[in-house]
């Protein structure tokens, strides 16, 4: 079974859905690369105006590393890797991007999440900015833009989980669908922004006005050195 599906439901727009629904769809190596290799091809491809993340089942969107992996020191730091090449690759994709944020977004799909350019939350989210409760230095490099510094501190230093509602309130969504109905709901969303031309061009100006590529950068450092002189992500527990 893929860790990855794709389709283009509407011209323009591509829809990238995780596919390990019995772990939550947290990514381990495997699922790691498949989706970095989906994500050069989409950025270029020049018929993909829009990208849709979304998952084969709305009981969770990612739940973040797939910590039950068996891996060795060296694993470890690979894993981590390839989620550095994940975050900077998000950043630096030329299309703009909706995640559809079903069930459980923790971890590194809240980090995924927060790296798409807008959201779409199903009636039965979960999220939550956690790496504080395993000491993961993420986090401040995309949730800052989004909800300021004050609320950003208070987000991650407790690890609290928001409902749907509440993401509503606090901007980080922009929608609220049935859970069922949230993909589709994206989709529209996306469909909605492919039918203008100028929005690449937006995206890089936004992207260099707020710096994001420094400040995913400074993250990936944290993150590489937490993995191989730190306590690191767990492997295999």
């Amino acid at each position: 079974m893929p860790s990855v599906e794709r389709s283009r439901p509407v011209p323009g727009v591509e829809v990238l859905r995780l596919n390990r629904p019995e772990v939550r769809n947290a990514l381990d190596l495997a699922s790691l690369d498949a989706v970095l290799t989906a994500l050069r091809e989409i950025d270029a491809d020049p018929e993909v105006r829009v990208l849709v993340w979304s998952t084969t089942s709305t009981v969770a969107f990612c739940a973040g590393a797939d910590v039950g992996e068996q891996l060795d020191a060296a694993g470890g730091e690979r894993r981590m890797e390839r989620f550095c090449e994940l975050y900077a690759l998000l950043d630096a994709l030329r299309v703009p991007s909706v995640c559809t944020c079903v069930g459980n977004v923790l971890g590194a799909g809240t980090e995924i999440a927060a790296a798409c350019d807008l959201r779409v939350a199903g009636d039965n989210l979960k999220l939550a900015w956690m790496a504080a409760r395993r000491g993961v230095p993420v986090g401040p490099a995309r949730l800052v833009p989004l909800v300021g510094l004050a609320r950003a501190k208070e987000l991650a230093f407790t690890a609290r989980v928001l409902d749907a509602q509440e993401a509503l309130e606090l901007g980080l969504v922009s929608s609220v669908s049935p859970a069922a109905e949230a993909e589709a709901a994206a989709v529209t969303l996306a469909e909605r922004v492919a039918a203008h031309d100028g929005v690449r061009e937006l995206k890089a100006m936004f992207r260099d006005l707020e710096r994001t590529a420094e400040r995913v950068a400074y993250e990936n450092q944290r993150l590489m050195a937490f993995q191989r002189h730190g306590t690191g992500l767990p492997a295999g527990s």
